[in-house]
């Protein structure tokens, strides 16, 4: 780093990502930022300055062994490796600044008196993660797979039987199905679908409830889709259309896989098509030779489907809000809840690496052909199908709540 950046980042303050400390503080305190910035999105800390900015300098002798190896070799779980240097500024003061990406194996935790604390970044502070905030962020490091919680007040009577029979199968390649609820609850435990109790009857897990419950949002009020459509380009008291849609995510088929399947009851994708058609299309400016005007969408269909799939099967269900697709006059916003899983970024999700957050649901989505395991659909996609149809770019907004996907509307024919 070079000192005009330095003295640029002391005058603008801390932040969420670069906290100043003096270097004669205890081992544990200075772990405490480390890990916060680590569980966060990484950031910088400046020893040798004080909170209101002054620059005091480096005054503890071999600093920089005194960080890497007490600080972080005792005190940081797990192991981080940070870029560390110092810098000489023109009255001869030194600040160390130790630099930080963001943590692939969170939560990080601060080993101090037989205890592990979780931090977390607000703003210009540190504090202890309450117990919602460590489950997202075990749940990023991908050492919590929520969709494999037990909902409880849920049982095998929530499930639907025809689409888990229809599952077993005519996909799964099971000779038939189980007989008793026993063994239905035998079976379904082995899926990940419903999960023991010590206590009870098994229940449904988040995975089998979303996937196969009769009506999920009962047991699970994150559960299915709110559907949204508005005239103008702002969200406002006089939609057009507001719903929230409670069904499994698969379809009832009938018939062996390969011998003409049909959807004889329609899953949360099939009726959040309906719902949505009649404010997506239009009908074309020219009449074909059978006089009738052929209906067109104002958004490419592929892209449109793999970026609402990608909402419901990829989502935080650790959130407890349901995933948004949304209408205006200019576009389509899809909005599933929490941030990609570990270190995931846009950048990485267009480039088409994969970092799978949900595996039990994926894959039975997978097996019904609604999603593929390639992982590629943003980049082959959404990305290109968009920009070939309107004419303009997919947008990709990232917080630590949502990820949203805006598709832009294509020009009305005339």
């Amino acid at each position: 780093m070079l000192k005009p950046e330095l003295l640029e980042i002391i005058a603008n303050g801390e932040n969420s990502g670069v906290e100043f400390k003096r270097d004669d503080l205890r081992p544990e305190q200075l772990a405490k930022e480390i890990v916060a910035l680590a569980n966060f999105q990484g950031g910088r800390l400046l020893l040798g300055v004080e909170d209101d900015g002054r620059i005091t300098g480096i005054q503890r002798d071999g600093l920089e062994t005194w960080v890497m190896d007490t600080v972080f070799g005792r005190y940081v779980h797990p192991l981080i490796l940070p870029f560390y240097e110092e810098i000489e500024l023109d009255d001869g003061k030194r600040v160390a600044v130790v630099s930080l990406t963001q943590g692939t194996a969170k939560p990080y935790v601060l080993r101090n008196n037989n205890r592990e604390e979780i931090y977390i970044r607000v703003g210009s502070t540190s504090r202890l993660a309450t117990r919602e905030q460590q489950a997202r962020l075990f749940e990023s490091g991908g050492m919590l797979h929520a969709e494999t919680l037990p909902v409880s007040g849920t049982r095998l009577e929530n499930l639907d039987q025809a689409r888990l029979t229809d599952y077993l199968v005519n996909i799964a390649g099971d000779a038939q199905a189980p007989e008793s609820p026993g063994d239905w609850e035998q079976r379904l435990m082995g899926l990940g679908l419903m999960v023991a109790r010590e206590d009870g009857a098994p229940v449904c897990t988040i995975a089998g409830l979303v996937l196969f419950g009769r009506s999920p949002r009962r047991g699970l009020r994150q559960a299915g889709v709110r559907w949204m459509s508005f005239a103008g380009g702002i969200k406002d008291y006089d939609a057009e259309d507001d719903t929230l849609l409670d069904f499994p995510l698969v379809a009832l088929w009938e018939g062996r896989v390969g011998a003409g399947r049909q959807v004889v009851e329609p899953g949360l994708i099939e009726h959040l098509a309906d719902r949505m058609r009649p404010f997506i299309s239009e009908e074309g400016s020219e009449i074909t030779d059978n006089l009738r005007r052929e209906t067109g969408y104002r958004y490419p269909l592929d892209a449109l489907r793999e970026t609402i799939l990608n909402a419901l099967v990829h989502r935080d269900w650790t959130r407890a809000i349901e995933v948004e697709v949304v209408n205006y006059s200019d576009r389509l916003e899809v909005i599933s809840p929490g941030a990609l899983q570990n270190s995931m970024t846009i950048e990485k999700m267009l480039a088409g690496q994969r970092s799978p957050r949900n595996q039990i649901i994926a894959e039975i989505m997978r097996d019904y052909g609604y999603v593929d395991m390639r992982g590629m659909g943003v980049r082959r996609k959404i990305v290109p199908l968009t920009r070939d149809y309107t004419g303009k770019e997919a947008a990709f907004e990232l917080t630590d709540d949502y990820l949203r996907v805006t598709l832009p509307a294509r020009p009305k024919q005339r």
